[in-house]
């Protein structure tokens, strides 16, 4: 293996990992934000209890957020200062401003959400967390933003004398239609890997700790388990309808993807799309397809007869574009990354279908062992979506670091193997990553200890006694 290859699985490992904490830290802020709500309109000690209890685990997945995501900013200027010294003037305001919104606007309503229990009247307590929600979709915004503009660049200009590409319009990086189509998708992705989170955790402890949760706790738990499950079938199908229209969208700036995603070789009028395939995904095409016919056009186009571009004449159409070389990205992770992300997010919405179908009448969840397991595996469902959505998103624009706009600068792209930094040894490389992986993994290790803690002594663990209310240093304490 080559620098290359090495500064990609690095960032790439690093990225996926990272991206783990974000979408349930940024669901998992608004539904915390709403038992509080609750709990202040209605000083009902079941939104008291679901707050503490749900906002404990938020703030552990919050800090393994913030640890993890630190390590991006160095990799974009020591692993890849090529690409940095080519798009830095760009690609560096959105992503200062979502470190402004990350550091001063959440960290500063964090640190008054937990140290303002008693301390802060209850309306403003309450509104502290609803700005650490806000300040999450934020900075989401602008990571999106960022991110939309390597998928499709905009609002930039390409100076011949420095070589390099420089921002002319903020407006128009900010309003990208790629990050307009792409942030909803992932901010109803954030909200149903939450609600599955929530649901989950929630009917384990109904299940396995039944006979010691006390009765408050128990009551707070299902009132929980209905409102997430409610949240996960809402958010599954406004992901649909985003979905559909970002795909819609990426036909036209990024053809060559959408074509890999459906491992569609030739051109094809009526197009079909493909549910799975039997055989070898690779850029022969030589596979077994079972699909849905003409659905595939529908899709992209709203007509069936419409003719989808495939990869081998989309690779001839760039080689004259841009030069000899192959454009195709790689068919196997794009194709069942695609599917593997659908899947995923599938299951994740059966299950709370399930949930309210055992629900319907206060009926009990049945207590068996292989449900409270089930419980748990499903929460892992959303996590893997969401990876494999990266996975195909970042993969699927290869060999591409800033995918040329179809009706934009020419001069404004850049390829993946010209973006690495050119005098960073391969060794120095590799000792990066190893030691970034077993970082990770310690804290991966800490970080699932401490919520199975919390998680196994309930939400009683986290509730003062009756009168901690007026004595906020214990409160303190607990956080």
């Amino acid at each position: 293996m080559n620098s290359l290859d090495i500064a990609r699985w690095q960032f790439g490992l690093t990225t996926v990992y990272h991206f783990l904490m974000v979408p349930l830290t940024i669901g998992l802020s608004g539904v915390v934000a709403w038992f509080h709500y609750r709990w202040y309109k209605t000083e009902d000690e079941t939104y008291l209890r679901l707050t503490k209890f749900f906002g404990k685990l938020f703030l552990i997945n919050f800090a393994m957020g913030v640890v993890t995501g630190i390590v991006q900013e160095f990799q974009f200027g020591m692993g890849w200062a090529s690409y940095s010294r080519f798009v830095g003037d760009v690609f560096g305001a959105p992503l200062a401003m979502e470190a402004l919104v990350a550091f001063f606007l959440e960290s500063t309503f964090i640190g008054l959400w937990i140290f303002g229990w008693g301390r802060l009247p209850k309306k403003i307590h309450m509104l502290t967390m609803w700005a650490v929600a806000i300040g999450t979709s934020l900075s989401a915004y602008f990571i999106i933003a960022a991110n939309s503009w390597m998928q499709h660049p905009v609002g930039v200009k390409y100076n011949s004398e420095t070589q390099r590409a420089e921002l002319t319009s903020i407006s128009k990086v900010l309003t990208n239609s790629t990050t307009l189509a792409a942030y909803p998708h992932v901010i109803f992705s954030a909200f149903l890997t939450a609600a599955v989170f929530v649901g989950g955790v929630s009917a384990w402890l109904l299940i396995k700790r039944k006979n010691e949760l006390i009765v408050g706790d128990a009551v707070a738990l299902r009132h929980s388990m209905k409102v997430s499950a409610w949240i996960a079938l809402v958010a599954s199908v406004l992901i649909v309808v985003t979905g559909h229209f970002q795909t819609r969208l990426m036909f036209e700036q990024q053809p060559i993807k959408m074509a890999s995603a459906e491992a569609l070789c030739e051109d094809e009028k009526g197009a079909g799309f493909s549910v799975f395939a039997i055989g070898d995904v690779t850029k022969q095409c030589d596979v077994f397809n079972v699909s849905i016919p003409k659905a595939l056009s529908l899709l992209a186009t709203d007509k069936t007869d419409t003719t989808i571009r495939g990869v081998n004449d989309l690779n001839s159409e760039y080689q004259s574009k841009y030069g000899p070389g192959d454009y195709v990205p790689n068919l196997a992770i794009s194709y069942w990354g695609f599917r593997l992300m659908i899947g995923f997010g599938l299951v994740s919405t059966i299950g709370a279908g399930l949930i309210l179908f055992k629900l319907r009448k206060d009926h009990e969840l049945p207590q068996k062992d292989w449900i409270a397991r089930a419980s748990i595996l499903i929460i892992f469902t959303p996590f893997l979506a969401n990876a494999f959505g990266w996975i195909f998103t970042e993969m699927g624009r290869q060999p591409w670091v800033v995918v040329p706009n179809p009706t934009g600068i020419p001069e404004v792209r850049m390829m993946t193997k010209d973006a690495v930094s050119s005098n960073v040894p391969t060794g120095t490389f590799l000792t990066s990553i190893l030691v970034l992986g077993i970082v990770y993994a310690v804290l991966m290790v800490f970080e699932i200890k401490l919520l199975c803690g919390y998680i196994k002594a309930g939400p009683s663990a986290v509730m003062d006694e009756p009168d901690s209310e007026k004595d906020p240093a214990q409160l303190t304490i607990a956080y």
